[in-house]
Formats: structure tokens, C-alpha cells, sequence
């Protein structure tokens, strides 16, 4: 087999800087090695150009570069991906930071927003009009990664997924169109996009729906790690059958250093639920009631805030820059046996920052229907992830060992999946198992798409042949 090499000349690399408004990086430029830095240090690629796209037409050069010349193609919005999937060895890397503008319309209740946002600046835009897109729990999160992957944190149980509160999409292809897909135009590409993640071509702009959030009661609730079981056991009952205006996932975590936790807790290994509620304030303390079932905890950090301080409440814990490794699950139940699993590895976290979060994705999650969108897990009751995380180089191992062996021994008591989005670079077996059933619909609509697999550098889906 002759091995396709890629062929992009000088002329051709100065014709595409020449024809973008943003800038393109090169190796031995002194803004290099600052570009290609990843949120997840333990990961190092050194790309052949990075282009800093300033708005839609940048793309398309960029993109038809990458095409015409053979190289491998990589893209970047808010760089949060685990698994280094931002960037690529001696290929092209599109940076969509530059593309961060985000419009809302408070009578329609929607928000656009531009590919290379992050959902702080969602959060900030739309907390002046009283309204909040669901999303995850660290709001430095890019808005393109977490919606195409998924989308699950605080509002899940109260309005579901971040893809089912996504409206319309604008898209640059492979060929180098963009077209706009919705329910009604390019309606299969937009099915595909709503967890398919970016293998069907770059999305430029998310249109989402909105709803009314601003002040929430919510913060954490701590226990010894000792009382981690009975904890677990009475979570698992609790948030099944809690108002789905209560959202609470539950972590296992090392107290950190600082306020606002009280410094006899500080550096302290605890179990313990973080809390959002959005109904009515004056029924939070009915709601939050039967926590007292399980004695007096540690800490009862919950009070009143508006949404964005819980949407970033974890940024400075994790700041960018740090080795990160992580694994991840779906669980339809939380046996006895899986309990014990839990508590049995989460007790031997190996860093400050490594955790273990489970997630609930049930209430309005389990509204829409498997094969609504590739989001297929819908059944699952819960969202496990594992991560390892410290700012030492010489810690990468010990953090991945830990998590691969944590996850080894729950997964045989999960639902079988992964969730794309808490992914390192698994293989082929991982990504079918993500999508279950709808991988074959995904993969006859990525050969429509992307027949020659040019979005290939992120959980890949193989085009249909």
C-alpha cells in the first residue's frame, strides 16, 4: 500500500495566510509553543500549522488546505479535551478561540453562539436576562466539545442534555459548503451532531433554547469518607426519586486548601454530593430535609447564589496545564456489590485534584427516547468519571494506573459505554460502544458527509463503506 503524504508547499501555506484574518502559526514562531500548549499537559503534540480562526470564511480556507494538501486535520474550540483530540502531530490545528461571540434573544429564550466560546461566557451573557443553557460544571468548558459530545452537569435532571436544548447548527463541511441544519434542513446532519462530536464537520454556530435560571440554592454537602457507603446507598434512593428541580452528583474528593471550606477540612478525603436546585427558594429547605436521615455531615455548604458562581466554582481547581487522566461509564444501577467497588478505589485517590464524580441523567434525560439523538445511553441512571489529576509531569503514570485500574473494577457493573466526552484515545471498541445501536446510522451519515474521514482526529466514526 503507497502511503499518502501530505503535500502542502510554502506557496500554499503562505497563500492561506495571506487569505485568513487570523493569524497562522508556524514552528520556530515565537507564539508556538504557547499555541499548541493543551488543557491536559500530559499530552504533547507539536502540529505543522495552527490557524487562528477570526470567523466562518477562515474556517473554509483552513479547512480546504487540510483537504487539498492531505493533512491531518485537528480542531480546537475551547481545548478542554482529555484526550488531547484539539491538536495532532505535523497537521493543521483550527483554533476556534477567536470565534467566542454569544447573542440572546430574551423573548424568543435562545442563544447563539459561536464555535470557540466557553461556557463562562455563555453563563455571563445570559445571567443578565435571567435564563441559563444547561451545560457542565466547569465553565472555562468549551461550548463546541461538550454539545457535540453530549452535554450533561448541574440542570440534566431539570432540562436535560445540552443537545436537547439545541435548535440549529451552522456547519463547514468537508467539501468546504456550510450549510445549517435543523429540524428541518440537513435534519439527518443534525440528528448526527447531537453526540455524534465533531466527525461530521466544524460547527461555526449553536443555536440553543434557554430557560429561566438565575438564582439557584445549591453548594456541597460533605461526610467522612468513612460513611462513604451509607452515603452511597441513600444517594442512589435520594435523587431517583428527589423533584427534578434537584440536581446533585456525587463525588469522592480531597477537601482543598482554601476557602470557602473551613481549614480543618483542608486537604481532608471525603465523600459528598454537590447540589443545584432551581425551584422555588422558599421550598429548599423541605427539599434538602431528608439529609438529616444521615446524621450531621461535615459540612452543609449549601446557600443561596446566582448559577454562575456554581458553574465556576471547580475553574480554579483545574486550571489548564495540568496531567490529567480519566475514564469513564454509564451505570443503569448502583448495586450493593458496585458500592463497594466505588468506595474500595475512591478511598485511594492518588492526588489532591484526582475524583470521582457520578452524575445523574435521569428526569428529563430519560424524556427523549435512545434513537432520538446518538446519545444513546438514555436509559442509564447514572454518569460515572474517573480522573487523575496533578500539576506534576512526574505524576502522569501513577494517575493513570490508578484510574485504569478503577475503572477496571466497575466496569463490569456499568451499562457497557462510555460517554465521548470523559474519553481518553480508547480504540474503535470504545467509540461503537458510546453509540450502541446508533453507530451504524452515524456511520452512513459521516460517508454522506465525510467519505474520505478528514474529521478523524477525535472519537472517530468511520464512514460507511
Amino acid at each position: 500500500m503507497t502511503m499518502h503524504r501530505p503535500t502542502a508547499t510554502p506557496a500554499t501555506v503562505d497563500a492561506l495566510a495571506d487569505a485568513l484574518r487570523g493569524d497562522l502559526i508556524r514552528p520556530g514562531d515565537h507564539a508556538y509553543d504557547d499555541a499548541r500548549k493543551l488543557y491536559n499537559a500530559m499530552i504533547d503534540k507539536r502540529p505543522a500549522l495552527i490557524a487562528r480562526c477570526l470567523d466562518v470564511a477562515d474556517v473554509m480556507a483552513a479547512i480546504a488546505l487540510a483537504r487539498d494538501a492531505g493533512l491531518p486535520l485537528a480542531v480546537r474550540g475551547g481545548g478542554h479535551n482529555g484526550g488531547g483530540l484539539g491538536s495532532v502531530d505535523d497537521g493543521l490545528v483550527i483554533d476556534l478561540a477567536g470565534m467566542y461571540g454569544v447573542r440572546v434573544d430574551p423573548e424568543a429564550r435562545t442563544v447563539r453562539v459561536e464555535g470557540g466560546a466557553t461556557w463562562g461566557k455563555v453563563d455571563h451573557a445570559t445571567h443578565a436576562f435571567g435564563l441559563a443553557v444547561p451545560s457542565g460544571i466547569i465553565s472555562t468548558t468549551g461550548v463546541g466539545g461538550l454539545t457535540l459530545g453530549g452535554g450533561l452537569g448541574h440542570l440534566t435532571r431539570r432540562y436535560g442534555l445540552t443537545i436537547d436544548n439545541l435548535l440549529e447548527v451552522d456547519v463547514v463541511l468537508a467539501d468546504g459548503r456550510m450549510v445549517t441544519a435543523n429540524a428541518h434542513e440537513h435534519a439527518d446532519l443534525f440528528w448526527a451532531v447531537r453526540g455524534g462530536g465533531g466527525n461530521f464537520g466544524i460547527v461555526t454556530s449553536f443555536l440553543f433554547r434557554a430557560h429561566p435560571v438565575q438564582t439557584i440554592v445549591g453548594g456541597p454537602t460533605l461526610w467522612s469518607l468513612d460513611d462513604a457507603t451509607d452515603v452511597m446507598r441513600w444517594y442512589r434512593d435520594f435523587i431517583r426519586d428527589a423533584p427534578r428541580d434537584l440536581n446533585g452528583f456525587f463525588a469522592v474528593m480531597t477537601v482543598p486548601p482554601g476557602p470557602p471550606f473551613p481549614e480543618h477540612l483542608h486537604r481532608r478525603k471525603v465523600c459528598g454530593v454537590v447540589w443545584c436546585y432551581t425551584g422555588p427558594p422558599e421550598r429548599a429547605d423541605e427539599v434538602f430535609a431528608p439529609i438529616a436521615a444521615l446524621g450531621e455531615p461535615l459540612l452543609h455548604g449549601v446557600g443561596r447564589m446566582p448559577y454562575p458562581a456554581l458553574q465556576s466554582a471547580f475553574d480554579g481547581l483545574y486550571p489548564p496545564g495540568h496531567q490529567w487522566y480519566w475514564r469513564a461509564d454509564f451505570f443503569d444501577t448502583l448495586s450493593d456489590a458496585a458500592i463497594a467497588v466505588h468506595v474500595e478505589h475512591a478511598a485511594n485517590l492518588p492526588t489532591m485534584q484526582s475524583t470521582m464524580h457520578l452524575y445523574p441523567i435521569d428526569g428529563a434525560a430519560h424524556d427523549v427516547v435512545a434513537d432520538a439523538t446518538p446519545w444513546s445511553y438514555r436509559r442509564a441512571n447514572w454518569a460515572q468519571v474517573i480522573v487523575g489529576v496533578d500539576p506534576d509531569p512526574s505524576m502522569a503514570g501513577h494517575l493513570a494506573e490508578w484510574a485504569k485500574r478503577y475503572w477496571s473494577a466497575a466496569h463490569p457493573h456499568s451499562a457497557g459505554g462510555a460517554y465521548v466526552n470523559m474519553m481518553m484515545d480508547e480504540g474503535q471498541e470504545r467509540v461503537r460502544a458510546a453509540y450502541g445501536d446508533n453507530y451504524p446510522r452515524l456511520s452512513r451519515i459521516k460517508a454522506h458527509y465525510d467519505p474520505e474521514n478528514l474529521f478523524r482526529v477525535n472519537q472517530n466514526i468511520e464512514p460507511a463503506g
